[in-house]
């Protein structure tokens, strides 16, 4: 039996969308991407699959305390050409939890262009469990373009969610 206001998880592959929407040259507002998700889709709990980088834990105790639930996965660190490249791809985990949540929540919202999630967004397609895929911008996996139906592209939305530059000064005006 359906529920007349159906609970909502949101699983967001974080770098996925934060790669998404830097590579059109705007930063997203997580606080604002949060309450996006709370008031257009009723989203109860967001998981945040993100990886953990050592000095990050600011923006980790930030994204908490928006309301995100952060799924952290271990990072290597690459050294190549004198650049330090940091990997943490979140995919199984992501996909991992989802089946584990999946007695908690009537409909998932699936936030990521990456086609690794294909199997994911049929299985929920073919539950009837699937709100909505958000992809960063319209340069998604094509093995989604199935599902053009649930696709929103968060570009699109890009002025409310863009994060503000803010000027602080060392001293206010006279």
């Amino acid at each position: 039996m359906k529920r007349k206001n159906p609970i909502i998880y949101a699983f967001i592959d974080s770098q996925n969308l934060n790669l998404g929407v830097r590579s059109m040259g705007w930063k997203l507002d997580f606080k604002k991407f949060r309450l996006y998700l709370r008031n257009k889709y009723r989203v109860q709990e967001a998981f945040l699959f993100i990886g953990h980088v050592s000095g990050n834990e600011m923006l980790y105790a930030d994204l908490q305390k928006h309301g995100y639930i952060l799924i952290f996965k271990p990072t290597l660190e690459f050294h190549t050409g004198g650049k330090t490249k940091i990997k943490g791809n979140v995919d199984a985990e992501l996909v991992l939890h989802t089946m584990i949540e999946k007695d908690h929540f009537d409909e998932a919202i699936i936030v990521s262009g990456d086609g690794d999630f294909h199997c994911l967004i049929e299985y929920l397609v073919d539950q009837k469990r699937l709100r909505r895929v958000l992809v960063p911008n319209k340069k998604y996996s094509s093995l989604l373009r199935k599902f053009n139906q649930y696709i929103v592209e968060i570009s699109e939305l890009k002025e409310s969610l863009i994060k503000k530059k803010t000027k602080i000064s060392g001293r206010s005006k006279p």
